[in-house]
C-alpha cells in the first residue's frame, strides 16, 4: 500500500508536464518508411562510391612482380624490434579511443590491411593488390564524413587480403595465429558466388583409413565453410564390401548419407545444418571399397530432381568427390546425365599427392 501511495505521489508531481497527443499510426508508419529508405539509400551509395573506385583503380594499375610497398599491416603496426625499430610493415599507426567504434583505439584517417596468417604478406599478388586499393582510404573518409553513422566500411580481396576501415590492430591468439579470411566470411561468399546445389560425395573405402581419412574429412569441413544461406547440400559416404552389381539392396546398405534422415534430398547450408553435418562426419570410418559409379548416379539423379522441380537454389549445381584416387573416368554415368550441356561441375580434390583419372567438367 505504502508502494503505491509512493508511486501516485511521483505521478502527481509530474502530472502538469504530461499531455496526452492523437498520434495518425498510418502517417508514423510513412515516416519511419521515409527514414528507412533515405538510411538505406545512404548506405548503398556508399558501397557504389567504394566498388566503382575499386573498378577504376584496378583497372588503371599495371601488375609489377617486383614491386616493393610499405603498408599498414593490422598485426604489425606500432609493433618494435629489441632495438626499438619499427618492424617491417609496422609503422607507427596512431589509434585513438572512439566511443562511435564501441570504444575501440582506432584511426579514422586511414585504413589498415589484414593478411591471413598462412599467406606471405609481402607476396606479389598482395603488394600489388593492397597498392592499387590504397586509393580506398578517401572514399572510406569522404562516406565516413557524408553519413557519420556508418561503423565499418572494408575491402575483401580474392588474394586473400582484407582492408578495413576505420583502421584497427589486430591481435593474434595465443598460438600467434590469426585465422580469419575475407574469402571464407558469408558476406564475401554470398557477394563472389551463385547460390548453387551441391552433392560431397567422401569415399570412406578401406583405402582412406588412417590420414587420409582424417584429411577427408578436414576437406568436407573446409567446403561447408564455403556455402551460406542461399546454398543447398548434401553429403553421401561411399564404401561397399562388393563389387557384385547384382547385389543391390547391399548396393543400398553402403551407399548411405551421412546424415540419415535426409536421404535423397538437400539441405540448406545455414549454420545450425552445417553443424549438424559436421557432428556426424566425426563417426565415419573407412572400410570395404569404394563403389563411385553408384554414388555419382546417386548425386547426379538427386540434382536433377531438385533441378526439375524448382527446389534448391535454382542456379548451379555441383558434385565434388573427396577420395583419393579412382579407376575409372565413368564416361558412361557422366554422358548420360551430364554431356553435352555439362550443367552440373564436378571436381575432386587431390587427397594423395598423386595425378589421378581426371573428371569431366
Amino acid at each position: 500500500m505504502i508502494k503505491f501511495i509512493f508511486k501516485k505521489l511521483k505521478y502527481k508531481e509530474y502530472e502538469k508536464d504530461v499531455a496526452i497527443e492523437e498520434i495518425d499510426g498510418l502517417q508514423l508508419v510513412k515516416k519511419l518508411a521515409k527514414n528507412m529508405e533515405e538510411m538505406f539509400h545512404k548506405k548503398s551509395e556508399a558501397v557504389r562510391r567504394l566498388v566503382e573506385a575499386a573498378e577504376d583503380a584496378y583497372l588503371k594499375h599495371e601488375f609489377d612482380a617486383d614491386l616493393q610497398y610499405e603498408y599498414f599491416n593490422a598485426v604489425l603496426i606500432n609493433e618494435r624490434d629489441e632495438e626499438g625499430n619499427y618492424l617491417e610493415l609496422g609503422k607507427e599507426f596512431i589509434l585513438v579511443p572512439n566511443d562511435h567504434f564501441n570504444n575501440l583505439p582506432v584511426n579514422i584517417s586511414l585504413s589498415d590491411v589484414q593478411v591471413p596468417t598462412n599467406m606471405y604478406n609481402k607476396d606479389p599478388a598482395i603488394v600489388n593488390g593492397v597498392y592499387w586499393s590504397e586509393s580506398l582510404n578517401k572514399v572510406f573518409v569522404d562516406n565516413f564524413d557524408r553519413d557519420p553513422s556508418l561503423i565499418w566500411q572494408y575491402f575483401g580481396s580474392a588474394k586473400g587480403f582484407f582492408r578495413q576501415y576505420p583502421g584497427i590492430k589486430w591481435e593474434p591468439d595465443e598460438n600467434g595465429v590469426i585465422a580469419f579470411d575475407c574469402r571464407n566470411r558469408k558476406w564475401y561468399i554470398q557477394a563472389a558466388t551463385s547460390p548453387k546445389d551441391v552433392v560431397i560425395l567422401v569415399d570412406v573405402s578401406g583405402s582412406m583409413k588412417g590420414l587420409r581419412l582424417t584429411i577427408a574429412k578436414q576437406t568436407v569441413s573446409s567446403i561447408l565453410d564455403t556455402l551460406g544461406d542461399d546454398d543447398f547440400f548434401n553429403i553421401i559416404a561411399v564404401k561397399m564390401t562388393s563389387r557384385d552389381p547384382k547385389l543391390t539392396s547391399e548396393y543400398n546398405e553402403e551407399l548411405h548419407y551421412v546424415e540419415p534422415c535426409l536421404n535423397g534430398t538437400l539441405v540448406q547450408a545455414d549454420r545450425a545444418n552445417k553443424e549438424h553435418f559436421r557432428e556426424h562426419l566425426d563417426k565415419l570410418f573407412a572400410k570395404g571399397i569404394g563403389m563411385l559409379d553408384i554414388a555419382l548416379n546417386e548425386a547426379f539423379n538427386m540434382l536433377n530432381e531438385f533441378n526439375h522441380t524448382g527446389q534448391g537454389s535454382i542456379c548451379s549445381q555441383a558434385i565434388m568427390l573427396i577420395t583419393d584416387g579412382a579407376v575409372d573416368t565413368y564416361d558412361t554415368i557422366f554422358a548420360k546425365y551430364n554431356w553435352p550441356d555439362r550443367k552440373v561441375s564436378t571436381l575432386s580434390p587431390l587427397l594423395n599427392g598423386k595425378p589421378k583419372t581426371p573428371y569431366p567438367i
